[in-house]
Formats: structure tokens, C-alpha cells, sequence
């Protein structure tokens, strides 16, 4: 799955399991402990109560393993008129125990009927026997209780009538609706599992260790079609018009992989080199969009079963833009789901990035192919098994089918949007612990995803290519179809390894998994000495702080450090294992750069001189530096002020060998974090410094800001470049910018909005041309009408720049409504506006008064209730504003409703208000010495 907010990539949790997670060597035999059937009988009151008041048999969240699934038949009819749907399943289960009892989960279904056949029943015919059904919601389960205890080691086959409402959110089996370009309000079924939905479309084993073969039928009216994960065998006509579609049986998965839609979308297809067949599937009106993602879903399909030196295992690929859809994609086996944005490519409207999303997306949907659905994690503690690698595979198959992207220099502002989080206490470890679906959800974050893939890029540096390739290949060939945990990965790696290395890398990925949080690696050298240092690195704790000493306490990384000199291009390299080493320089030299091209996972501090060797060589001739490291040191620096370990002055005068700069990587990385401190002092209105930087930026950088052309020309990071200092230039009212934009954006409403401008620049001309009332009630208009995705996220955000509260309140009504911008859009919508100074207190405010509204509408735990909660508070930088957030917090709790994102943002506004208390005077006269 893919989170779906931009950056948002952006953009995705947690005891049966305590043993793995301490101990990963050990087996986890207890996470199907279970009372026995006379237990049950004997101690009636050590369980929770049914619905109907007698006493439900099971009350641990996990389900038993008494009775596992092999097949399910399952028959689905829809009607998209009333919005409900009838079905009916069998399901083909295995008796481990004698038990009497058989525990599915179910959520929000009605059971008309239960009845269980042996398989004894079935070849002499015999009636099924009826099941009493008892209901515990509280744990989302159905105990199907039967008249005689099933024998072990014996098939029976459980029949299941049921029916439920299709839903009105983004879970389960929902209803999504999508305007024609005639005005015509069309509605859609389709499903999104992951992590616990199977249950709301399904009385099910909705776990991912309860892997089995599905056989799925949709009855359907002959004016839509019906998809799911297998190619379709058959259509049989029913009465009254109805027709019902078989599909082939599916090979063996978890039940988050099953998927089926009804609707009357168009396709595009081709054929892989392999023989699948591979279609793209979007609303009528939508269909001209689909091409670019077919020509990279071919690409990307060559790659992996390249690549993986496993064939994809089904004859056909489904990729389907979904109008409403919480995520930004989701992996079901054969029919991957999508947000709009996430897949279709419009060349008139869509820029360089939006090109690099969809790719990424794609190539990540492909890898959860293998990574996922082939091999799946045993327990949601692991899902970095499934995130964390199709985040790093969408690096390994980009480089490779699509280099012109230049996504190899794009993975850095992964690793370093993750080390935010991750350098907070309030951060967990990548296998964490998850029990309820709520905690289970939270596991699908930038830790999981973006963490995962960073280490496995460090690891893949240490051990080489090669060798990581033939390990990845070795554990999925010997779990095809199964499940896996986290030591499963390190103990395949270590089978390829020599004798020593195996130990090695498995004790060292332990400390990168099983504890939270980055190291921090302090050099300090000394002639040819270099003194090393590890500690764990906090952002907004200081070393002076009563807590910081506590905070450090039994914390070690065993750390591939990689460094490079002054003297020569060779790479060291070397494992800290321990707090404190010492390294010998081969030959003298005038600095010393750790964490080569950044494929390590930690910052670096260099005591002493170390950071002005640097900055003086950066001034003399910063090409002696690789640009990824360029880049580094510029991240590392502003960290570490925020740690208060490198003083902010000192960090500013590292960007000012910036004028020079030709990589686009680093320049972007330096402007952000000066463009981060102008907002911080606009949005708290200290004046005095705003008016100081901007007159430093719009003068430091006026002649690669000049020197920009208002088109598309170029590779994808002069591209990104070019939006990014025209949308610096025009925030900060740069006069030459505001005249063009404005320009472009009178042609453009003269010519009704046919007139084409370079998609780069888009959202500039539309933001600068919502600052009138007439431009903003036009672009409103032209949200409406527009047929593209990409197009109506650039006009929202330029809409959201508005700084009248009245039409910033406008457009959060018309996203909760949900009929113009729709809810999906809600949280980003939000987010948007509380960036916006005029509106930053009116979305937060917004957020308490409407907070039953907006859970109702999300769920607790989801991506967007989360982006909901940070994007409203987390740029708070005040006390009052902290305090007022903690009471917020405070009376959730009360009410029993917690989050870890709570913790995490009070961390968030706490650092914020450290990192003013000791900076603001120091920027204050950093930049009055140079302005």
C-alpha cells in the first residue's frame, strides 16, 4: 500500500508477539493460545458476553487456530441503487483440535444463516447442520457454535448467508461516484482491505497467517462489469436481466489481497514479455490518461521477473483508478487499486514530479507483487517486511527502467524525511508490537515504509549488489505463498553469506529493527586519529537536559560507516559495534567526510575543526565533494542545530557556497530549510526577521532564480528546480514572478482555460491568480469542471493561498460535503490551509469543534485522520499553542481515544518552540550582518 499525501509520500501498527520482538530467534509458539472447549464449559465466566447476553467462547483479539481456511466460495451481489448487497460463502476448513466452536471475524454484517458440513455430509448428500451464531463486536468476531465437537485433522465446509451496506467511507466494500463530463453523478463498488476491511465485505479469517484459495462470483446489471483478482472464466445470464461473472480460483493468499469492483470503466492493455496480459482501467471520460501508465507497468513487470528470477504467477494485472480512495494505492493481487492522481497521467496538466509519483507508485504496487502478496509478513508488527521493501524497490527498479527520473538522488528526501520522525522519543521501532486494528493501522507510517527502505539501502551498500540480490531471491523463492517474520529476511541473507559475515549481518540488522531512533556518530580527529563516538541522536533535546542522559541508556547500532578524505576518491569503510572506537588515516588530509553519498542510516557531528574544514573547502571548490554528500552535510547540519550541537549560525555559513552550486539536489535541500525558517517567522508574525530573510533569499539567490525560463524544458530535477524557485520567488512577492504569473493566468481565463501552460509552473500561475476575487471564484469553477487529477490538486492548493478566512472556511464546507472537493481530499485540503498564515488557526479550530464529524468520517486511526492531527498543530511554535493542543489531547484521551501521533506531535511543537528560544536571536543577527 501506498500512503497517499504528498509529502505526502505522504504520503503509511502495533501482545502475542513480545518474545519475537525481544528475542527473534525464538519461535513464537503462543499467538494461538487457546482455552480448551471443557475450559470454555467449566469457566463460563472468564469470557466476555455475546450480544444476545450468553457467554461469547473465545476473548483474546488474535484468532484461534483450531480451525483453519483452505477455500473460500464466495458469491457477492451488489445493488447500486439501495446501496446494500446480498451474499454467500462456503468455506472449506481444516480442524487442528477438537473444538466447538469456530471463530471468524465479521464487522458490520448481518448472518441470515449458518449451516456446517462434514466432508462425509457431502458425498452422501446429507443436510448441513445448523449453526447457532454468536456476535462479540467489541473484538469484531462471530463464534459459529456447532452441535457436536470437530474431529482433528478433518475437512468441513462452514455455508454462510449474509448481508451488509455498502459502505460510505473508504474500508470494506464501499460505494465510490464520479461525474461524467455531461454532469451525470455515476456510483461504483469496490473494495480496500488492508489491514483489517476483509471482515466488513466477509465473515472471514481476517489475519494474515489464515492464507487460502478464493473462488469469487459478482452478480451484476449488463451495463457494468465486474473485476477481481483472476481473470473472469465465465458469465451467466440470470432473470430480470441480471448477469453473474465467475472468476478462476486464486492462487494462495491473505484475505487484505482479495478485491472485486463493479463498474463501467474503459481499459487500455498489452501483453508483458512473459505472456500477462496487463490493463489499466479508468472512468470513460478518464481513459486518454491511462496510456503512460500501461507503458510503465509493462516495463516495471519485465524488471521484477528479471530481476526477481520469479515469474509473476498470474495470467493477467489489473491497475484501476479508483474516484475515491483513502490511500494512494493498494497492492491486491492482480487488481491493484488506485487513487486517481496516483496512476493517470495527463501530459497537459501533470508535471515533472506528478510523472515521478505515478512511476514510483506503480513500481511500488508491482514490487508488493513478490514483497507482500507471495512472501507476507506473519503479524502486522512486520509489515515493514511489505512496506519497507516495495519502498526500496521502487529505487532498485526506477534506476533501472527509468533513469532519466533521477529517482537514485530523489531516495535521500526518503531517509531524510523518515530521520524527522525517527529522531523524536516519541518514535518505534520498524518491527513493533500491534494488537488492535486502530494500532494495527498506525503501523502504516514513514517509520515502516521510509525506514525500512533506507536500511535496506545501507545494507545493500555493505554487503554489495550482488549479494543482497541473490538474499532477497533466496527468501522469497523459500516463502512463496507462506508467511514470514523479521528474522526470517536475515536468516536468508545469511545462508549466502561466508562463515562470520552471517553472524554479522544478522546481529546488526537487530539493532536496526528491534530498537527506535537514528544514531548519532561524533568525530572528532586528532592528526591521523579519528576518535569515534555513537550516541542516539534526539531532535530537540539537548545535551544539557535532565532527560538526555536517560534517553541514551542501552542504546547501540552496530554501524556500517563508510568515509571518504581530501586525499583520494577511496572509500573506507568500517563497523562501529561499540560506543567509542578509534580509527587510523592512512595518509594526512585536510578533511575527513563520513557517511558516503548518504546510504547510511545516521547523522554525523565533527567536533573540533571538523565542521569548518568542511565549510572551507565547500568555499574553495565544493566539487571535491560528491553532491549526494554536499547534500548531506547540508541535512546534517541543520539537525544538529535542532539537537543544539552545531550552532545555527554556523550551519547558515555552510549555505552560503550555495551561489555556486550546480546540483540541483543540494540546492533544494539548502533553500528548503531557509524557505522552513521563513514560514516559521511568517506564521508567528516576527516581522522584523521575515522581512530580513526574504530580502536575503530573493537577493542570495536573485540569479538562479533570474535565470529560470517559465517552461518545461529539462531533466526532472532542473524541472523541480524551476517550480521550486518560482514558487519561492512569487510567495515572497519577487515583482518580476508576480508579473509573469499574472500574465500567464489573464491568458489563460481569456482563452476559458484552453490556453496550455507549462505544467511546472502550473500551480504558481494558478496560486498567484487566487490572490483576486475573481481569479479564485474562476479557478473554483474550473476545479468542477476539470477532467484531470492532477490539475484539481494544483488548483486546490492555489486556492488554499487565499488570505481571507471566508474563502479558506469555503473550501473546508464544500470537502466536507464532499461533492465538489471530494472527503478524500479533506485531510490534505487541511493541511493546506493551516499552512497558510490566515489560516492556520481557523483549520485548527476547525478540527476541535468538528472532531466527531471528521472521525466518523476517517476512522481513529487511519492516514487521514493522522494527517488531519499533524498537518493542523505540528507547526505550532508557542507555548499557549502547545498547551492548547495538550488540553485537546488530554480530553480525547478521556474519552478513551488515543494515538501515537499525539505524543508525537506535542514532541513536534516542543522542539519548535527550543529551536526559537535558542535561534531567534542568532538568525536575527546572522541576517543583519548580511542584508
Amino acid at each position: 500500500m501506498v500512503n497517499s499525501h504528498r509529502k505526502r509520500i505522504l504520503k503509511v501498527y502495533l501482545g502475542f508477539y513480545c518474545t519475537a520482538i525481544i528475542l527473534p530467534k525464538i519461535c513464537i509458539c503462543s499467538q494461538f493460545s487457546m482455552p480448551s472447549s471443557d475450559q470454555f464449559n467449566q469457566d463460563l465466566g472468564a469470557f466476555p458476553a455475546a450480544t444476545n447476553g450468553e457467554p461469547f467462547p473465545w476473548h483474546e483479539l488474535r484468532l484461534p487456530n483450531t480451525a483453519i481456511p483452505l477455500h473460500y466460495d464466495l458469491l457477492v451481489h451488489p445493488n447500486l441503487t439501495s446501496l446494500d448487497f446480498v451474499a454467500s460463502e462456503k468455506i472449506e476448513v481444516l480442524a487442528r483440535d477438537a473444538t466447538q466452536f469456530i471463530i471468524l471475524h465479521s464487522k458490520d454484517l448481518e448472518i441470515m444463516n449458518a449451516t456446517l458440513h462434514s466432508e462425509e455430509d457431502l458425498r452422501y448428500r446429507k443436510p448441513g447442520r445448523k449453526l447457532d451464531v454468536l456476535s462479540y463486536p467489541a473484538h469484531e468476531q462471530i463464534a459459529l457454535l456447532v452441535p457436536e465437537k470437530l474431529t482433528a485433522d478433518l475437512k468441513y465446509y462452514v455455508a454462510i448467508d449474509f448481508q451488509g451496506k455498502v459502505a460510505d467511507g473508504f474500508e470494506g466494500f464501499y460505494k465510490s461516484t464520479y461525474r461524467t463530463l455531461g454532469g451525470e453523478t455515476r456510483t461504483i463498488a469496490v473494495t480496500d482491505f488492508e489491514p483489517t476491511e476483509a471482515r466488513m465485505a466477509f465473515p472471514c479469517f481476517d489475519e494474515p497467517l489464515f492464507k487460502a484459495n478464493f473462488s469469487i462470483k459478482i452478480r451484476r446489471e449488463s451495463r457494468h462489469i465486474a473485476l477481481s483478482n483472476m481473470p473472469k472464466v465465465k458469465t451467466i445470464e440470470l432473470e430480470g436481466g441480471l448477469l453473474e461473472d465467475h472468476f478462476e480460483t486464486t492462487v494462495k493468499m491473505s484475505t487484505y489481497l482479495v478485491a472485486y469492483i463493479v463498474c463501467d470503466f474503459k481499459s487500455v492493455s498489452g501483453t508483458s514479455s512473459s505472456g500477462v496480459k496487463v490493463s489499466i482501467y479508468a472512468s470513460p471520460d478518464k481513459w486518454s490518461q491511462t496510456h503512460y501508465a500501461l507503458e510503465a507497468s509493462l516495463k516495471l513487470l519485465d524488471f521484477y521477473e528479471s530481476y526477481f528470477d520469479i515469474n509473476y504467477p498470474l495470467p493477467k494485472l489489473d491497475l484501476i483508478a479508483i474516484p475515491d480512495f483513502g490511500a494512494g494505492a493498494m497492492e491486491n493481487w492482480g487488481l491493484i487499486t488506485y487513487r486517481e492522481t496516483s496512476l493517470l497521467f495527463d501530459p497537459k496538466t501533470s508535471s515533472a514530479f506528478d510523472k515521478l509519483w505515478v512511476t514510483r507508485v506503480i513500481a511500488h504496487e508491482l514490487a508488493h507483487q513478490w514483497f507482500g502478496n507471495l512472501v507476507t509478513m506473519e503479524w502486522w508488527n512486520d509489515i515493514w517486511l511489505n512496506e519497507g521493501f516495495a519502498k526500496y524497490m521502487e529505487l532498485v527498479s526506477l534506476n533501472a527502467t527509468y533513469p532519466e527520473l533521477q529517482f537514485d538522488d530523489y531516495f535521500l528526501e526518503v531517509c531524510f524525511e523518515v530521520i524527522k520522525r525517527d529522531s523524536l522519543n516519541a518514535s518505534h521501532p520498524i518491527s513493533n508490537q500491534a494488537k488492535t486494528p486502530t494500532q494495527i493501522q498506525e503501523m502504516f507510517d514513514t517509520i515502516s515504509y521510509n525506514k525500512g527502505a533506507c536500511i535496506l539501502n545501507m545494507l545493500k551498500d555493505f554487503l554489495s549488489e550482488e549479494k543482497f540480490r541473490k538474499g532477497i531471491i533466496h527468501y522469497l523463492k523459500k516463502f512463496s505463498y507462506q508467511n514470514a517474520k523479521n528474522d526470517d529476511l536475515w536468516s536468508s541473507m545469511s545462508n549466502l553469506l561466508f562463515q562470520g559475515e552471517d553472524e554479522e549481518v544478522r546481529d546488526m540488522m537487530a539493532t536496526w529493527t528491534l530498537q527506535k531512533g537514528i544514531p548519532l556518530v561524533v568525530v572528532e580527529r586528532e592528526g591521523r586519529s579519528l576518535r569515534l563516538r555513537q550516541e542516539r541522536f534526539l531532535s530537540g533535546v539537548f545535551r544539557e537536559d535532565p532527560a538526555w542522559r536517560a534517553l541514551q541508556e542501552r542504546y547501540l547500532w552496530h554501524i556500517p560507516l563508510t568515509y571518504s578524505t581530501s586525499s583520494s576518491d577511496v572509500i573506507h569503510r568500517h563497523i562501529l559495534k561499540s560506543k567509542t572506537d578509534i580509527l587510523d588515516l592512512p595518509e594526512s588530509t585536510s578533511w575527513v567526510k563520513f557517511n558516503v553519498n548518504s546510504n547510511g542510516y545516521y547523522i554525523v557531528h565533527y567536533e573540533g575543526h571538523g565542521w569548518d574544514q568542511l565549510i572551507q573547502q565547500l568555499n574553495q571548490n565544493h566539487t571535491l565533494l560528491r553532491p549526494k554528500d554536499r547534500t548531506g552535510l547540508i541535512h546534517d547540519a541543520f539537525q544538529l542545530v535542532s539537537a543544539g550541537r552545531l550552532t545555527l549560525d554556523k550551519a547558515l555559513d555552510l549555505t552560503r557556497y550555495l551561489q555556486h552550486e550546480t546540483s540541483s539536489l543540494a540546492l533544494l535541500k539548502g533553500l528548503g530549510y531557509l524557505e522552513l525558517f521563513y514560514h516559521m517567522m511568517d506564521r508567528r508574525n516576527i516581522s522584523d526577521v521575515s522581512e530580513n530573510l526574504k530580502h536575503y533569499l530573493l537577493q542570495y539567490f536573485k540569479p538562479v532564480i533570474d535565470t529560470q525560463s517559465w517552461n518545461d524544458e529539462g531533466s526532472v530535477w532542473d524541472r523541480m528546480l524551476r517550480s521550486t524557485l518560482l514558487t519561492l520567488a512569487c510567495d515572497l512577492n519577487h515583482t518580476p514572478c508576480i508579473r509573469k504569473a499574472t500574465d500567464l493566468f489573464s491568458q489563460w481565463m481569456e482563452s476559458s482555460g484552453k490556453l496550455n501552460i507549462p505544467t511546472d509552473v502550473l500551480k504558481i500561475v494558478y496560486s498567484v491568480g487566487a490572490q483576486t476575487t475573481e481569479g479564485w471564484n474562476y479557478l473554483l469553477e474550473q476545479y468542477k469542471l476539470s477532467m484531470s487529477g492532477a490539475e484539481k490538486n494544483k488548483i486546490l492548493y492555489a486556492l488554499s493561498t487565499r488570505k481571507h478566512q471566508e474563502k479558506l472556511m469555503k473550501l473546508i464546507e464544500l470537502g466536507m460535503e464532499g461533492k465538489i472537493i471530494k472527503t478524500q481530499d479533506l485531510a490534505s485540503l487541511l493541511h493546506a490551509i493551516a499552512r497558510n498564515p490566515k489560516g492556520q488557526q481557523l483549520a485548527w479550530n476547525f478540527v476541535r469543534e468538528n472532531w466527531t464529524h471528521l472521525l466518523k468520517k476517517f476512522g481513529l486511526g487511519s492516514f487521514d485522520m493522522r494527517i488531519i492531527i499533524s498537518g493542523t498543530t505540528s507547526h505550532f511554535s508557542s507555548k499557549d499553542e502547545l498547551q492548547e493542543v495538550k488540553l485537546f489531547f488530554d480530553s480525547l484521551k478521556a474519552q478513551g481515544l488515543h494515538l501515537d501521533i499525539f505524543q508525537i506531535v506535542l514532541e513536534t511543537i516542543s522542539k519548535n518552540i527550543k529551536w526559537l528560544e535558542k535561534n531567534l536571536p542568532t538568525l536575527r543577527t546572522w541576517l543583519l550582518a548580511r542584508t
